[in-house]
């Protein structure tokens, strides 16, 4: 067993941070700035239950950086939430805006109740009145601070959020760009659900087409033919398992919090959900063998490992037993600075959830823009696109005096729906981000880790915007 050192969640944020600052240029009063968390609403309010008992509600909205406003972060429901916690991922926020270029502050909210424990009708009560709560104090707004859905959240309470806000701001134009992941009705983006896993698939497929990383892990280029674990089967880590399916992954594992279930030809993430579904566990799955504690999944052997659960699942005390070659952080915070070291020395490439799992940050901007913009994706250039592709193809048909296939044709004429450009623009901002981050780190072989080095590029950013705002001369 090695020292393990009990970190809060928002202490290993700061050490990450800590370690980063010696390869950047800034004073220490800047850096200080950077790390702090400017706002923190800590509420209390009572909400008057089903059986007609008064429940005194405990909540959360932290902004940690206005270098940008908005600010943004999901809000989750969770019994685990404290002020802590909220912190640490507002920090992580403002530093997964900066490396993707979106132009956020970064903030988090969080509400203390177990959703699985109350009612449609206690969840709408509780979550409208915390908006308003956030309303009375300026705390909410589409210049001023954005939320998004979170563990325990999704486009339901992101519904009620934006109603409530809009019934309190009668007339605000723009009062659709109060919160994001919200249903399409609602003002919401195409490809806003399986944004974040796409995103961690992105991002791991750009460090698998790098020769000279793969190399050094002693992989083959590509994500063909990778067995890959994942962890957590919620929305990002189903997601994350289709994607590598789809191109050419095998998933060998999936492991949830009542157990794990390995088949080494690899699983079906949709037939698993549906097993789930209807027998209430993931274990059993025709054709999978189940394995006893739902961590060994951590510590089967496997090319490609995703934790995409909850934090601190990897520690100073099993850091040694996993055999992963790389590790894709899909859930915010699930290694703790112990169990980077040990992976430093090993070798193994943890690629940091603080860039990672940005691709639902990076498409709630983007429907951000949908709402002040008041117009979908696509609505203007999609026939334009269609039509001057079809006349390219007539004349290269007259030209060569060849046929195109029907099907063919169909691919070449397409002009992009909402969901094109979405997916289109989040590849290119994951794609963008992964080469920043390893060009940092090849140009400073000081630096330890892949972590390390998007701390630098997120201080970097963070920094420069402050400077350039003349706070610090």
């Amino acid at each position: 067993m090695s020292n393990q050192h009990e970190y809060s969640f928002f202490q290993s944020v700061e050490k990450s941070f800590e370690k980063a600052t010696k390869f950047t240029k800034w004073e220490k009063g800047l850096l200080e700035q950077i790390k702090a968390c400017n706002s923190i609403y800590s509420m209390r309010f009572p909400v008057k239950m089903d059986d007609g008992r008064i429940e005194v509600i405990e909540a959360y909205r932290v902004q940690h950086s206005q270098h940008k406003s908005p600010c943004k972060g999901g809000i989750r429901f969770s019994d685990a939430v404290n002020q802590d916690e909220v912190m640490a991922l507002a920090s992580l926020m403002t530093y997964k805006c900066a490396i993707v270029n979106v132009p956020f502050g970064g903030a988090k909210g969080g509400i203390k109740i177990n959703p699985r424990n109350h009612s449609v009708y206690e969840l709408e009560k509780i979550t409208r009145r915390y908006t308003s709560e956030l309303v009375k104090k300026n705390f909410i707004g589409p210049g001023i601070d954005v939320p998004a859905p979170d563990y325990g959240t999704g486009e339901r309470e992101m519904a009620w959020i934006v109603d409530t806000y809009a019934s309190l701001k009668p007339g605000d134009i723009d009062a659709a760009g109060c919160v994001t992941g919200k249903p399409i009705t609602q003002g919401g983006v195409r490809g806003r659900k399986e944004a974040t896993g796409l995103g961690v698939f992105f991002g791991i497929r750009e460090v698998c087409n790098m020769p000279d990383v793969m190399k050094r892990l002693g992989l083959t280029t590509g994500v063909e033919g990778k067995r890959v674990i994942v962890q957590g089967m919620g929305n990002v880590g189903y997601h994350c398992a289709k994607f590598f399916r789809e191109h050419g992954s095998k998933v060998i594992a999936i492991a949830e919090y009542e157990g794990a279930i390995y088949n080494a030809d690899g699983l079906n993430e949709e037939e698993v959900f549906q097993h789930r579904k209807a027998t209430g566990s993931i274990l059993n799955f025709p054709g999978a063998t189940n394995l006893a504690k739902s961590s060994d999944a951590l510590e089967t052997e496997c090319d490609i490992l995703i934790p995409a659960a909850l934090e601190n699942v990897i520690n100073g005390s099993n850091a040694d037993r996993v055999k992963a070659k790389i590790i894709g952080e899909a859930a915010n915070g699930p290694l703790t600075p112990e169990a980077d070291e040990v992976f430093a020395k090993k070798g193994i490439l943890v690629v940091p959830d603080m860039y990672l799992n940005a691709g639902g940050v990076t498409v709630s901007y983007f429907e951000w823009l949908k709402n002040l913009s008041h117009v979908r994706y696509g609505r203007m250039e999609k026939r334009f696109t269609e039509n001057m592709n079809g006349k390219i193809l007539e004349q290269i048909e007259s030209l060569t005096g060849n046929k195109v296939s029907d099907a063919e044709r169909k691919v070449i004429q397409h002009g992009p729906e909402e969901v094109d450009l979405v997916h289109s623009g989040l590849e290119e901002t994951m794609i963008s981000a992964t080469r920043e981050i390893m060009d940092i780190w090849h140009n400073n072989p000081e630096i330890p880790d892949m972590r390390t080095a998007a701390y630098v590029c997120a201080i970097n950013k963070v920094g420069t915007s402050y400077a350039e705002l003349g706070i610090f001369p």
